[in-house]
Parts: structure tokens; sequence; C-alpha cells
């Protein structure tokens, strides 16, 4: 996203939040990434996979909220949707462990590719409270603007959607979405799946299962875990 970039949005996400780039945090957000670039750095994802996670899940057709905290700041894993790699990259160990949850409480066994884009075409939307990073340097692009963006993005969801889901995976995830209605959303909470914590509570949280229960509940369609890529 550069000064000359055009937005490529979504236009029910336009529609949402199409003011927010109007704001002045935003100029500032997309000037500092202009002088990134200018300056030699390499940032991910790619500019045309920035809002990868609203263009792949429309605003209407959202059933599912995960929410991550930033891209993936190695080379070619990053491609904008949450926790998800590009084909033929490893998978990094949270997605590892959000596998094995998935594999344990579902009963299904999940192929050893990391692309979610499966999930995101079934209204699973896959957002970074931060959609930028810069190379080899985690957090570099938090506190530039990013987080007032998403935070519009979820405040829109809890006011205008119905029944969604929220996955919020340790304390960073579970403030961002402190102000989200319970009595008109399912929020899920537990650790993180990263290595560090996801033996905390994160293996055994059930929360898949229980998503898909809820949308049931609801008249909605589960999510098919197993169809990733």
């Amino acid at each position: 996203m550069t000064q000359n970039e055009a937005i490529k949005l979504d236009p029910s996400w336009m529609n949402a939040v199409g003011g927010e780039f109007e704001q002045p945090y935003m100029k500032k957000l997309k000037e500092f990434l202009v002088q990134e670039k200018a300056a030699g750095r390499v940032v991910y994802p790619k500019g045309a996979d920035i809002f990868n996670a609203l263009n792949t899940t429309p605003f209407g057709r959202v059933e599912v909220v995960i929410l991550g905290q930033d891209p993936y700041h190695g080379p070619d894993q990053a491609h904008g949707l949450a926790f998800s790699v590009r084909p033929g990259i490893a998978l990094p160990p949270s997605l590892v462990n959000i596998y094995k949850e998935i594999e344990a409480s579902c009963g299904i066994k999940l192929p050893r590719q990391g692309d979610l884009t499966g999930w995101a075409r079934q209204g699973v939307l896959l957002l970074n409270a931060t959609l930028t990073v810069q190379a080899a340097n985690a957090g570099s692009h938090q506190g530039r603007g990013w987080e007032q963006f998403t935070d519009a993005v979820i405040r829109t969801l809890n006011e205008r959607g119905e029944n969604i889901v929220f996955m919020l995976w340790g304390s960073y995830a579970q403030k961002k979405g402190a102000f989200i209605d319970r009595k008109k959303h399912l929020v899920l909470e537990a650790p993180h799946p990263s290595p560090l914590s996801a033996h905390r509570g994160f293996l055994g949280c059930g929360h898949f299962k229980k998503a898909n229960e809820y949308l049931e509940q609801h008249g909605r369609k589960p999510i098919d875990w197993s169809q990733v890529g």
C-alpha cells in the first residue's frame, strides 16, 4: 500500500469500513509504509495481499473470526491470512498446534500444508491485528495505525453481524476483543497456540467443535475444518 496505490478492498468491506481510509491515522500509516519501502526495507506481506483476509471473506459471509497479532516475518510465509502460510512452506509451530487441536477434537486428519484459504472461503475471517511487518523484525509495525483499523473491522462485525464466533487466543487477542457483545455472539477464549503456551489450555479447548455446534444451533452451515488450501 503506497500513496499512489489504490486500495483494493472487497466492496462489502469498503462499505463497512471504507471511511477509515480517510482518517488521519490511516494517512500517517500509508506515509510510514512508503518510507519503509523507500529505505529499502522488505515488508510482508506483499501489497496485493495486505487485505487478503477481508477480500477472501466478504463482510456478509463472516461466520467465525480468528484473531492473530502480526503477519509472519519470514520469507514467503505471510499472505494476508492470520496463522496461514503459502503452499509449500513448512507449518509454523502455532499452526501445528492448531492442527493438533482440530484433529483431536473433531476427529479429522489435516493435510501437512498451511494455506488456510479454504477456511477463509467458508467464512472464517483470519484477521491479524497488524496487517504488515518488516522482514525478520516481529512486531515492527505495531502502534502505527493498523490496530485502529482492525478494531474498526471487529467493531463493525460486533454491531452489524449476528451470531458470529470469535476465537480469541492469548491475552493480546482477548484484550482486543474485550468489547464484543457476548449476548449476541459466541466468544471463545484460550491461551495462544504458540508452543510456549499451548499446553496451558489451548490444546483441549475444543474451540473448533464448539464453533460448529454454535453455528448449527443458529441455522448456519458448519465449517469443514479439513478443507484448507
